[in-house]
């Protein structure tokens, strides 16, 4: 509990990350440059869609951001709420346009992946759908923050948008199962263990921890901005009730 109030304290906060950031980024430049040379020189290609699989580490790793940045943001939003955390504010409403990046990058490379598969750039799919009301909902949360002026007012509504759009995290996961959908189930997280060519795996895997470390390290440049805007206008505050 002391460690919670403590790290809740901005100060703190930029100290902590300051000193582990050099290994963040180095960590993340490991995984992606070792993830994309398996993906692009080793992997082999698949016996039905060739060397257009190789959309798929691009992909994967995208789609699986967009629900853990979400996630994580709704469990932030849900701290600030419930116990006005100042930094798990300044966490959520960073994590926004990372998430709303991953997500457009998910859509993107699908339909890409789609053309061959399915024959078509975009067909009305469970899981397509589902993932591009999650785009929508980022785009939400980040105009509550840009059309409210308030940064209090702000934060209470974003949260809990936040909190009500999480409803969507599950449809997205299970909609493969719920209804008969195009797309394939899933083949990494899964029960039993992935269904994945193992000459695949070290590329996406990779990948994966790759742009989780990339979420990591982005999200801490964003926070420090963050916490420098709102440390100058509440000096612009003070000094203007001087």
């Amino acid at each position: 509990m002391v460690n919670l109030h403590r790290f809740a304290n901005p100060t703190w906060f930029v100290k902590i990350t300051t000193a582990i950031l050099p290994w963040v980024v180095g960590i993340t430049a490991l995984l992606m440059g070792y993830g994309f040379w398996q993906a692009l020189f080793v992997s082999p290609p698949d016996y039905q869609m060739g060397e257009a699989v190789r959309i798929m580490y691009v992909h994967v790793p995208a789609a699986y951001m967009a629900m853990m940045v979400y996630g994580a943001m709704a469990v932030a939003s849900a701290v600030a709420l419930i116990w006005r955390h100042p930094v798990a504010d300044v966490a959520a409403k960073a994590s926004a346009p990372i998430g709303a990046g991953f997500t457009l990058l998910a859509l993107v490379t699908g339909m890409l992946w789609g053309q061959p598969m399915w024959g078509a750039f975009w067909v009305w799919d469970a899981r397509l759908t589902s993932v591009l009301i999650l785009f929508f909902i980022y785009l939400a949360y980040i105009g509550i923050w840009t059309s409210i002026d308030d940064p209090l007012r702000a934060g209470r509504a974003a949260a809990i948008l936040a909190l009500v759009g999480s409803v969507n995290l599950p449809i997205i996961h299970y909609s493969v199962d719920w209804w008969n959908t195009l797309h394939q189930p899933a083949s990494l997280l899964r029960a039993g263990g992935p269904s994945v060519d193992a000459g695949m795996l070290p590329a996406l895997l990779s990948l994966v921890f790759g742009y989780t470390t990339f979420y990591v390290m982005v999200l801490i440049w964003r926070m420090h901005r963050e916490l420098v805007v709102r440390r100058i206008r509440a000096l612009q505050l003070l000094h203007a009730q001087e």
